[in-house]
Parts: structure tokens; sequence; C-alpha cells
């Protein structure tokens, strides 16, 4: 790519920042910002958000949302193989449980209606290494627009725009309710019996424990300008009722006709309970539009990743698309109890060990190589991994900026960048790109990505 503007764009920011001597009012103004809308607090109390934003230019971002399209098309290749061919379905190594609900019909035609496909962009050369999928729970949409509001109540956003007339941001919470509201109307009961074809009851269903309740708020306060009612459900509270012949998934509030489900598929089977055993009755018997099903649980492991980087992938994708992966998607190699690790143990310091189960961007679990102190530690590693069958991934290392942290808690007389890894979360909502989430990350006590930011994302026009 020619014409990349993001670095320098960002770097501009940042002396802005210098200028006005760390900006300690903007930050201010940012953290009331996010006080009053959905406030984000990590582990510590911080603040957690970046005054710097991911800055791009839009052919930067015409060319990510290109990738993101392609990848797109072969989430939804790879799903419609597995839903038809039992071998293929064994190369995700999944428990039989899980692939039993992977295959329950959804009453729609869409595969994939939701996703997060995350990256590591280089901004300086354009080039970008796909990292893995999150379609269950894409959570970030509420942060990514808030953190960029909070930035453009900045003085240094406000100088930063008198040089860029033309900046543009993303609204990713909308994009995901269009999604929801377009699968629904697409499922074969919406007009039904008592389900509204245009606006059904909502249930956004979770366990209350792992819930994100800021962003739920969010897509709850939005549906409802649409006219939409919509709430929160503990998966625990849901169970199927009968009234004048009918069967209907309910909870304490009445029947559900659209769930946006939130529940992780590996925290459903870890946390059994009788709400799990309805909403999983009422999508194989369409007594509810279940958004996703659990048919985008494939491609939301690290298993996905190591099919398509075995030969497998060839008789699923066309030339381009091959060629398109063996680009751009991390290497990773399933790992079972048969499998040689010898590959892997020839040097540690090349490879992570990733968990089974769903995808997150700093994997909780994961361990490198290069973090254990001998052979025999890594070699330890790579046993557990495989008798659970996680996946092994070839160390990719993030692109690197420098930001000013946001919010009071950085110092009033903070005028110094942190040094941060920087992941970007590129949004499909039925197969179209929808918008960014930049996130960053550097180290702390306890391990690499152990302080994290959310950002704003800017798009300054060419």
């Amino acid at each position: 790519m020619s014409n990349l503007r993001s670095r320098a764009l960002e770097d501009e920011f940042c002396d802005i920042v210098r200028e006005l001597g760390g900006d300690a009012e903007g930050r201010t103004l940012g953290d009331a910002y996010l006080e009053a809308s959905h406030p984000l607090v990590d582990k510590y109390g911080s603040s957690t958000w970046a005054l710097t934003p991911k800055v791009f230019g839009s052919a930067e971002v015409d060319a990510l949302s290109q990738a993101a399209e392609t990848m797109g098309r072969i989430m939804d290749k790879v799903t419609a193989r597995y839903l038809q061919d039992a071998d293929f379905r064994k190369l995700f190594c999944l428990p039989a449980e899980v692939e039993e609900l992977t295959l329950i019909p959804t009453g729609y035609e869409q595969l994939v209606p939701f996703a997060r496909v995350d990256a590591f962009y280089d901004e300086e050369k354009g080039d970008y290494t796909f990292l893995g999928v999150v379609t269950d729970s894409a959570k970030g949409m509420t942060a990514a627009v808030d953190v960029t509001r909070a930035v453009q109540r900045s003085e240094s956003y406000r100088c930063f725009a008198e040089r860029h007339h033309s900046i543009e941001t993303f609204d990713i919470t909308d994009g995901v309710i269009a999604a929801l509201r377009e699968t629904y109307t697409s499922w074969a009961n919406a007009d039904e019996g008592t389900n509204h074809p245009e606006r059904p009851v909502v249930g956004i269903v979770d366990y209350a424990e792992s819930a994100t309740e800021g962003e739920f708020a969010d897509i709850i306060e939005r549906l409802a300008e649409e006219g939409v009612f919509a709430r929160f459900v503990d998966v625990r509270d849901l169970r199927i009722e009968e009234a004048a012949g009918a069967r209907r998934l309910v909870d304490s509030e009445g029947p559900i006709a659209c769930v946006y489900r939130r529940a992780l598929v590996s925290e459903m089977l870890e946390k059994p309970c009788e709400g799990v055993d309805a909403l999983v009755e009422a999508a194989r018997r369409g007594l509810a539009c279940v958004i996703g099903g659990f048919r985008t649980w494939p491609v939301s492991t690290p298993s996905f990743f190591s099919v398509l980087c075995s030969d497998a992938i060839e008789s699923v994708l066309d030339p381009m698309e091959v060629a398109f992966v063996r680009a751009h998607v991390i290497e990773t190699h399933q790992l079972t109890a048969d499998t040689d690790l010898a590959p892997y143990l020839a040097d540690k310091d090349l490879w992570v060990a990733r968990p089974a189960g769903a995808y997150t961007a700093t994997a909780g679990g994961s361990i490198a190589g290069r973090d254990c102190e001998t052979g025999d530690d890594w070699w330890r590693v790579l046993l557990a991994c495989a008798k659970e069958g996680g996946v092994v991934q070839r160390m990719v290392p993030a692109y690197e900026t420098p930001v000013f942290a946001g919010g009071a808690a950085a110092g009033s007389d903070n005028a110094e960048t942190v040094t941060v890894r920087n992941i970007t979360g590129l949004y499909l909502f039925r197969g179209k790109f929808g918008g960014i989430h930049s996130r960053c990350g550097y180290e702390g006590p306890a391990g690499y990505w152990d302080h994290r930011m959310d950002m704003g994302t800017l798009v300054v026009s060419d």
C-alpha cells in the first residue's frame, strides 16, 4: 500500500498533546464523558482508555475493510463445509456435545451474522496478520464508540481537527443492531404466532457474572429508540412454557422471540442448567430466533486457524483465498495426543500454546515458549495443551506505537508517552465491514498485555 498515513497522523496527534503539556483538561473531560456513559475501569481501578487515538487514512481503511470481508467469505465457506462434511468437522477436534449443538439449524440463511476479526496491523508496511475470530461475544462496540467520543472532547482533538477537516468515525453499535434486525426478519418464523416480524421482544442472553453491563445497556437503549423492547436475560432464567397450545421461550418477564446470544458455548457446557436446556430446545424447535445459533462456534475457536493452515483448506477455498490465508493468517497447528511435538520444542521462543475453547485476543491460559525457563517446562506446557486439544501458534510481534494514556488517573502533569502493542479489531455484520475497535496494551506484573487500553478510532480522508 503506497498511501500509508496512520503512523504519521498518530505521531502528529501525540505532538499536539505534548504542546499542550499532556492535555490534562482533555483527559479529565474524557473521563467525565465515560463516567456519564459507560465507565472503563481496569482491575487496578484505573481508567483504561488512551488519549491518543488510532488514526487511519481512508485508503488504509479501504484495504482493511476488503481484508475483513475476504475473511468473512472464508468463514462462510468453512462453516458451510463444516455443516456438510463430517470428516471436515473432525479437523476442529470439538467435543461431541459441542459438535451436536453446532449442527442445529437456525431458520435463516446467514451463516455468521456478527464477527470481529482481530489482527496485528503494521502501520509502516500496510501488512496485517489475522490472529483470531470472535463471533459469540464480539465485545468492544460500545467502548470503541465511547472512547472515540471521549477523545473528541479534548483540546488535542480540536487542534488536530483544525488541521484535518474531513474526519469520520464508526458507530459499531448501530451496525450490531441493524444486523440483528435483518437477521431476525429473515428468520422463517418471524411472523408466526405471536411473533412480531419487525419489533420482536429481544433477550440479550448471557451469564450474569460474565455480562458486559455497559454494552448491554447501550444496545437496549438503542433498540428502544427504534421501538424494540429488549432486556438482559441471565441464561439461568430461561424456560419453555406452553400457553394456548403453543410453546414459547420465556423468562420471568415473559416471552422472548429473538435471542442475541452472548453466552459462550464453552461456558454453557461448563455451567449447565435448565435455562441452557431451554435455549437449546428453543433453537432446535424454532421457538425463538437465536442470532448466530450455535453454528458460529467453530470459527470462533483457535482450531479454526489450524484448519485454515492445513492442506485440507485447499479443497474449500479458491486459489486466491488460499493465497490470502497463507499470507495473512498466523501459523497455527492443532495439538492432539498423537502430535509430534519436536518441531515446537526445537526453538521454544518461536511458539505460543493456546488453550481450547473460545479465541480471545489476549487469551487467558496462553503460554509463550519464551516465558518458560527451560525446555522441559515448555514440553510440559505442550503436553497439557495437546491433552485438552489446544493449538500452538507462531509468535508474531505486535506493531508498537507511542500513546498518551487517557483519564485523570494518568496524572495531571504527565506529558510522557508509553509504548504499547496494538490490536486492530475489524467488525463484520452479515459479511460486510462495519468498523474498527482499536485496543492496545503493555507489559505489567501479570504479563505481556497486563495494562490494556481501549482506543478511539478516527479516519482522515486522503
